[in-house]
Formats: structure tokens, C-alpha cells, sequence
């Protein structure tokens, strides 16, 4: 590669990285063009962790004719310490070796790595593997750079300029891949403490305290029953498993009925469900109600069978007009929902107890829940603390209610 044509190269990559194209599409151009380039490759892999609660990392490989497949690194299936030990990215981390290479076209030559032998197996002839290292504040942890391999199945394996061409514009790629990557982790990161719409506004800017817009939504908020109890007999650790299981199902089910879970507040949560123009909101908050207290049944079921505390929770349903956006300090903020119907949904949901209800809801939902009228019963009127007037309450009744079928 002469140096108009490395030139042309290193353009062309950077171009795909200030587009902020993902990670196997900048791999599989690489790739591409260093085969157009003249270097043999017939496999190349890059691997990076992240910034996610269920994902831990993605590797991508790319075969010559095959394009580009992305494997995420799921948290509960990750490597043992004998397959990361058996793996070349595992030796070179645990012995801070940045590069590896294996000549595979020697018959006689040891493999000590099963993938590799499994390569050979494949007419692989020679196998580099580096690792790419981040510089900044930011080189730390799961962002502080990524692993890559590359192979190819020439006779005789990569030549020594072959190998000084990779290595050379490697650093382009990583460019690429270090603005993709930091991107999505903070996009992870924002979409997993502030919901996928607050964490989205916040990303694209919308940062400055007191911007807020108002919206229509129903407020859905859920609170576990005799929590206080429990915790005093229960210890810490055993707690916090008890607590996501329970949280688990509620925000699966908000979740799966287009509703957005805004915070956790101890042992409770609040969810929002906008109406924009869809009408079935209420029926899409109801429905998230029916399926978090199923997934509740079978956790209590399970939890009951190896002797564990078990409980359920009290949700409380209001729709009304609220602040959304930035609330806070000057340099700290909480992207929420505040005004009065935020307070009567709380109050609302402290009704649940008193009134033996599991779910409570009030007249503005009530009037506009028209698909599901049929399981809504009035449990009479309340004053509600904080509230000047006292307001019509509804209860929910059952689907499989003798009333609901009449």
C-alpha cells in the first residue's frame, strides 16, 4: 500500500467514524478494504465490554464472504475462568501481553489455545491477536479500549508488511470504534437510571434546569405491602434480592405495556403512561397492573417454597396534567415529573391500605378507562391528605369476576 492509498484509507475510515457507524459496519469496511488493499485476510474479531445492567460485551467477526455477525456478552453467561484461561484474549489479559501471534501452518507446532486449533482446522495459517488501549480519564474499566484479532490463510501467513499495515491503521479503526462505543455506554447508561425517553431528551441536550414541557399521562405508582416489617427482620443482602425481584416484575410489565418507569422511591416506583394520541392508555395500565401482580403469584409461590418472606403491593392509577422535564440543583438534576397530580397519586396509592383495595384508582382515570368500565367499582368518596377537595375513588375488580362477566 503506497501512501496515496493509506491516505485514502485513513480518510475513508475516519469518515466512518464521525458518521458514528456501529461497530460491525466499521469493522466489516475495514476489513473489506484491506482485502481491496491486498492483505489476505480471511477472519478478523473485535471484542469490548460496556456500560449495561444485562449486557457485559459484544465481540464481532467478520469472515471474507461472509460479512460481519455481533455476539453480546451476556452478564449471566459469562466465561469461566477455565474458558477465559483457554481463550488467547484471557492469556494476553492476564499476562498484560498487548500481542500475540501464532503461526498455524506448521505442522508440528504446539496450539495451546482450542480456538486457534479449531482455525487451523479451517486453513487458517497465521493468527495475530492485539489490544488496543484507550488514553484519558476515561481509559478505565469497561471503556478502556478493546481486543482484535486477525488471521488469514495465505501460504506462508501474513508478511511482515501485511502485519506492519494492520497494526499501522489500526489505530484508525479504534478511532471508530472508541466514539460508538463510548456513545452507547452512555446511552445505556442514561436509558437504565432515567428511563428510555428522559434518558434519550437528556443525550440530546436537554439539560438545563427548569426546561420542562407539561403532558398528559397516567401516573402509575406501585408500592410494596408491609416492606417496613419485612426489612426489620431480614438481612441486607437477602433484602435487595428480595427487592428486584418484586421490582422486576413490576417494571417488566410497565415496561412491555409502553409505559416508562421515571424513579424508585425506596420501596415503591412511579411510572408514567403518556396519552399523545393514543386512547388506550388506561387499558395499557391496567394491563401492566394484571401482569405484574401474575409475575408477583409466581415469585411468592417460589419464595414460599424455600421458606422466604413473600408479599405483594398497592398500586394507585391517576391521570392528569404534570411537569416533565429538569428539577433540581444547579449541577444536579433529576429529570421527573412533578405538580399536583404527582402528590394526589401518592396520596391515592395511601388509600390502598385502609380500604383493603390492591388497586385504586380516580375519577379522571376512572371517566377516561371507556374500554375497561366493567371492571370498575366506586368505593365512594375521600378526603385526601393534602387535597382540598375529597374525590370519587374506584377499585378494580377481577377479569375473572362473576360481576365482570354479567
Amino acid at each position: 500500500m503506497d501512501d496515496r492509498q493509506r491516505l485514502e484509507f485513513t480518510n475513508a475510515m475516519v469518515g466512518d467514524g464521525l458518521l458514528g457507524l456501529p461497530e460491525d459496519e466499521l469493522l466489516n469496511t475495514f476489513c473489506e478494504r484491506l482485502v481491496a488493499a491486498g492483505v489476505p485476510l480471511r477472519r478478523a474479531a473485535i471484542g469490548n465490554t460496556t456500560i449495561h445492567p444485562v449486557v457485559h460485551g459484544h465481540s464481532f467477526e467478520w469472515w471474507r464472504g461472509d460479512g460481519t455477525k455481533q455476539d453480546p456478552w451476556l452478564r449471566a453467561t459469562r466465561m469461566s475462568d477455565e474458558e477465559f484461561d483457554q481463550h488467547p484474549f484471557g492469556y494476553m489479559y492476564k499476562n498484560e501481553v498487548d500481542r500475540l501471534r501464532r503461526r498455524l501452518d506448521r505442522p508440528n507446532a504446539p496450539i495451546e489455545f482450542p480456538l486457534l486449533e479449531r482455525l487451523r482446522e479451517q486453513g487458517i495459517t497465521d493468527y495475530l491477536a492485539l489490544t488496543t488501549h484507550f488514553g484519558g480519564e476515561e481509559a478505565k474499566g469497561p471503556l478502556s479500549g478493546f481486543v482484535s484479532s486477525w488471521t488469514t490463510d495465505a501460504a506462508g501467513g501474513f508478511s511482515a508488511d501485511h502485519l506492519d499495515t494492520i497494526e499501522t491503521l489500526l489505530p484508525y479503526l479504534a478511532l471508530g470504534i472508541k466514539g460508538t462505543s463510548t456513545y452507547r455506554a452512555a446511552e445505556n447508561a442514561l436509558e437504565t437510571y432515567l428511563g428510555d425517553d428522559a434518558g434519550h431528551r437528556v443525550l440530546s441536550g436537554e439539560i438545563e434546569r427548569g426546561s420542562t414541557e407539561t403532558i398528559r399521562a397516567v401516573l402509575f405508582y406501585a408500592d410494596l405491602q408491609g416492606f417496613t416489617k419485612i426489612a426489620d427482620t431480614t438481612p441486607g443482602e437477602e433484602l435487595i434480592l428480595m427487592l428486584n425481584q418484586y421490582f422486576g416484575c413490576i417494571v417488566d410489565s410497565v415496561h412491555e405495556h409502553n409505559g416508562q418507569v421515571l424513579k424508585f422511591v425506596g420501596d415503591g416506583l412511579l411510572a408514567i403512561f403518556r396519552l399523545n394520541e393514543d386512547r388506550g392508555v388506561c387499558a395499557s395500565a391496567i394491563a401492566a397492573a394484571d401482569a405484574a401482580f401474575a409475575r408477583v403469584e409466581g415469585v411468592n409461590r417460589e419464595r414460599q417454597g424455600i421458606g422466604k418472606p413473600a408479599t405483594s403491593f398497592h398500586v394507585a392509577l391517576h391521570l392528569g396534567d404534570v411537569m416533565y422535564g429538569n428539577i433540581g440543583g444547579h449541577d444536579r438534576l433529576d429529570f421527573t415529573v412533578v405538580g399536583p397530580a404527582v402528590n394526589e397519586v401518592s396520596r391515592i396509592e395511601g388509600m390502598c391500605r385502609p380500604l383493603e383495595q390492591d388497586v385504586i384508582m380516580s375519577t379522571a382515570f376512572a371517566q377516561a378507562a371507556t374500554t375497561c368500565t366493567s371492571r370498575i367499582a366506586s368505593l365512594g368518596r375521600y378526603a385526601l391528605r393534602g387535597v382540598a377537595r375529597p374525590q370519587e375513588l374506584f377499585s378494580l375488580t377481577n377479569e375473572s369476576d362473576p360481576q365482570v362477566a354479567a
